[in-house]
């Protein structure tokens, strides 16, 4: 057998395949610009980190059940100027996952909380954190099912264990007052361990309404809030931005606000953040 083939055989018995696959085109370049010995291990042994890194990134993005690929270089700032673009981007420096640090995006439907709680998952993954992302109605839809199944410690055990859990839709269905009760446990369970990321078109002054008890609503607001960033997108929806465009979609007459409407409260408006910002 040739060298070449033994060296091949010996790299794929030790389980570096990528190595092995690249090792003969390798070999060709180092000879041809008359690299050192070791800049052609450096070499071959980047080919395969690199892969092994693209792969365990790959498996940690699966795990983490996100609905698409968002990145915030992909996000659209000129359609949403309300969004502080500078404070996203401190964000996703990623200080909020170290601090166990809440992030709340409220607003409308359409206007880029999702986009952005996925972006910021993604950015955790690949800076090796864990992170899970689920609706709220399937969250507490499978909370509820392992309630009344006596398994619920062990399905809890899936949502305190990432290190950042994203909750997408918070507020769009009444909660039953099992579920309510449900979630708060678990934002008490992941309170000043863990960063929970939730999206919601819900004020905070609605939350009693959708919880269907304003002292559950409460106490869940405390622990969120307590530390934490709220983003308050004001804007249209960016999925309708071509019928609109195009005159198919119309803008509804403006309804008058009532008192405690704001999306955030009497004192949560605006991008950049509110007196809960970061303590």
């Amino acid at each position: 057998m040739m060298p070449l083939e033994q060296v091949r055989q010996q790299l794929e018995t030790l389980g570096l395949l990528d190595a092995a696959a690249v090792l003969e085109n390798r070999l060709d370049r180092a000879s041809h610009d008359g690299i050192s010995y070791v800049e052609f291990l450096q070499d071959l042994l980047r080919v395969e980190t690199q892969a092994r890194r693209e792969r365990y990134l790959k498996a940690r993005l699966r795990l983490a059940h996100f609905p698409a690929v968002k990145r915030l270089e992909d996000f659209d700032w000129a359609f949403q100027p309300s969004i502080d673009a500078r404070q996203i981007q401190a964000l996703a420096s990623l200080a909020f996952v170290a601090e166990a640090t809440n992030i709340l995006f409220l607003g409308p439907p359409g206007v880029g909380k999702s986009h952005l709680a996925i972006a910021l998952g993604m950015k955790a993954v690949e800076a090796g954190f864990g992170a899970y992302f689920v609706t709220a109605d399937r969250l507490l839809q499978d909370l509820e099912q392992a309630y009344h199944e006596h398994r619920l410690e062990r399905r809890m055990r899936v949502y305190l264990s990432p290190k950042v859990l994203i909750v997408d839709e918070f507020g769009y269905l009444p909660l039953s007052r099992v579920a309510a009760t449900l979630f708060f446990q678990l934002v008490s369970a992941r309170y000043e361990r863990g960063s929970l990321i939730l999206t919601s078109n819900k004020g905070f002054a609605d939350w009693g309404d959708v919880l269907g008890d304003p002292v559950i609503a409460t106490a869940i607001l405390d622990r969120l809030l307590h530390h934490s960033h709220v983003v308050n997108i004001r804007g249209d929806s960016y999925r309708l931005k071509d019928k609109k465009r195009a005159g198919v979609w119309g803008t509804p007459p403006a309804t008058p606000a009532s008192p405690g409407d704001s999306l955030g409260g009497s004192n949560l408006v605006g991008a950049s953040g509110s007196n809960f910002d970061r303590r």
